[in-house]
């Protein structure tokens, strides 16, 4: 069956119209029976898509996002799942090798399924991600599906409206007047609420007063500032758009920025301590050195495409408050650790004639397998590395690429070519193959100042400024203005008002009341009520 929406005034209006487009007449049975078109009012009673009868698939997945319950409940289920995934910290904060067997070990049962359900690295999986994406897609139907037709009903809304639209505004009024008045009254009338700064439209015996339409539009300005909003959270997923994270150089070393193209080397690291002179007296008393500056002398480095090369770009002295800064891309000083161990000093004796052959350095940093090191006239090269030394099903692993307890098997070589393996194992002493001339043994530590650096880069800082300014625009708009109309219409020597505002109705029936005492007119207003 067709649904019949013309209206008596012979327009032709969409299927789901609530008033008429041209007279404002309600149309459907349910909105007669009404004393009150308020709600109906909120989007001038248009036809909206999501409220169609017959929906196609899109229609339908409009009608979804278009609703406010969904996007409510969206929401909520958003704010939830943030808020349990802060119960335990997330993976990023967490320095263990085995991220599951730490949250087992100190959380328990409820640490091991926080872990396996994914919740401990939740801001970037891919269910979150979509979650805020379907807040935002929820955001631009429903601002779609009320702003075209509101936008479209108030450009084309005429000033003649029908008698029960008028009488069934909240706020209305039928005064008889007499004929020879009619003209006056609506001039005078028409005159005062220009006073009160309303742009008015007559049309014969009709006038449309109105002003601060604009405040209509706050919120949907609310919800594009949200939408920017979120697309800033959603660029966050891109690989090194935000970074938050954190490295450990020894001086010398050179390591990958996290997430980034770029690497980092430590030149230098240096603490500065106040000498007494320079203290206040009372704090001289306590003994103890003072920092004064920790500084670590910083080159950021970019490899040249094709070949392992480094090529610099850009290079700072980094001090606290005082971060390398690239592109967006921060480097903040942060911790500063002296004499850490950066590397072991071994040391190769002739066991033949108990006389040392020399030393040489391994530095944990600077590793490559199949490394030669000269030693006097032998050559040690490194066959194998395992930094964290372990046994498992009788072989030889790592459990982590942190050195602590570092093992090594080397060949050493003598000037006839004579070749022969050793195994060095941090904290063991392992008995040399037999037949072996030479021993490896531990001579020494290789110390230096250790930096730590944040590395932080927000590239969506921008995006969330731009959002945000435009959402405050937005409450401002329906914050501080309302917008107010007022209808008048002489039909058979009665003068019939209607007036309606989007917010504020005690301040709209007070205007409308200073309106009708200059021109001698006691408006005895009478406001239905909201159904």
């Amino acid at each position: 069956m067709v649904e019949n929406t013309k209206c008596e005034c012979g327009h032709n209006n969409p299927v789901g119209t609530i008033l008429c487009e041209y007279c404002g007449k309600p149309l459907q049975q349910e909105v007669i029976e009404k004393s009150s078109i308020e709600n109906e009012m909120r989007y001038e009673g248009a036809a909206r898509r999501s409220q169609q009868s017959v929906m196609s698939l899109f229609d339908r997945v409009w009608a979804f996002f278009s609703s406010v319950k969904v996007a409510i409940s969206l929401i909520v289920i958003t704010l939830v799942l943030s808020s349990v995934g802060t119960i335990f910290p997330q993976e990023e904060f967490v320095g263990a090798a085995s991220k599951e067997l730490f949250y087992q070990q100190e959380y328990g049962w409820w640490g091991t399924i926080f872990y396996q359900l994914g919740l401990s690295k939740m801001y970037s999986q891919w269910w979150f991600a979509s979650l805020i994406a379907m807040i935002g897609i929820s955001l631009v139907i429903c601002s779609l599906d009320r702003v075209v037709p509101l936008y479209k009903a108030l450009k084309g809304q005429k000033v003649i409206k029908n008698i029960e639209f008028m009488k069934r505004q909240r706020i209305h009024v039928a005064a008889e007047v007499a004929r020879d008045e009619e003209e006056s009254k609506l001039a005078e009338l028409e005159q005062q609420l220009k006073k009160h700064h309303y742009h008015i439209q007559r049309d014969g015996k009709a006038i449309l007063a109105e002003k601060g339409r604009f405040s209509r539009w706050g919120p949907y300005i609310n919800h594009i500032g949200l939408i920017i909003f979120l697309f800033g959270i959603l660029l966050r997923f891109i690989p090194g758009w935000n970074i938050d994270s954190f490295v450990n150089l020894v001086e010398g070393e050179t390591k990958r920025v996290p997430q980034t193209q770029y690497y980092v080397k430590n030149e230098k690291t240096v603490a500065e301590y106040y000498r007494p002179e320079e203290l206040p007296p009372a704090m001289r008393s306590g003994g103890g050195a003072v920092i004064k500056k920790y500084q670590t002398d910083a080159v950021l480095l970019k490899k040249v495409p094709g070949s392992n090369e480094m090529k610099e770009v850009t290079r700072h002295n980094i001090q606290v408050n005082d971060p390398l800064t690239y592109e967006g891309l921060n480097l903040l000083q942060s911790d500063f650790q002296p004499q850490q161990l950066r590397g072991i000093k071994l040391g190769i004796t002739d066991k033949n004639t108990n006389q040392s052959k020399g030393q040489f350095t391994v530095v944990f940093h600077d590793i490559s397998l199949n490394q030669v090191y000269q030693v006097g006239d032998l050559k040690v090269r490194m066959e194998e590395y395992y930094p964290d030394f372990a046994i498992e099903n009788q072989r030889p692993i790592t459990k982590s690429q942190e050195p602590n307890k570092p093992a090594f098997i080397f060949t050493i070589q003598n000037p006839d070519g004579k070749k022969e393996k050793s195994w060095v194992i941090s904290g063991e002493r392992l008995p040399d193959p037999e037949g072996n001339q030479y021993g490896i043994d531990l001579a020494g530590f290789d110390l230096a100042n250790q930096t730590g650096l944040m590395v932080r880069a927000e590239k969506s800082l921008w995006v969330y400024l731009i959002g945000g300014i435009i959402f405050m625009i937005g409450v401002t708009m329906g914050s501080y203005w309302q917008h107010r109309r007022v209808w008048a219409r002489v039909e058979d020597g009665v003068l019939y008002i209607g007036a309606h505002t989007n917010k504020n109705w005690f301040a709209l029936r007070r205007e409308l009341e200073m309106v009708g005492k200059p021109i001698g007119q006691v408006f005895g207003l009478v406001e239905n009520e909201k159904e």
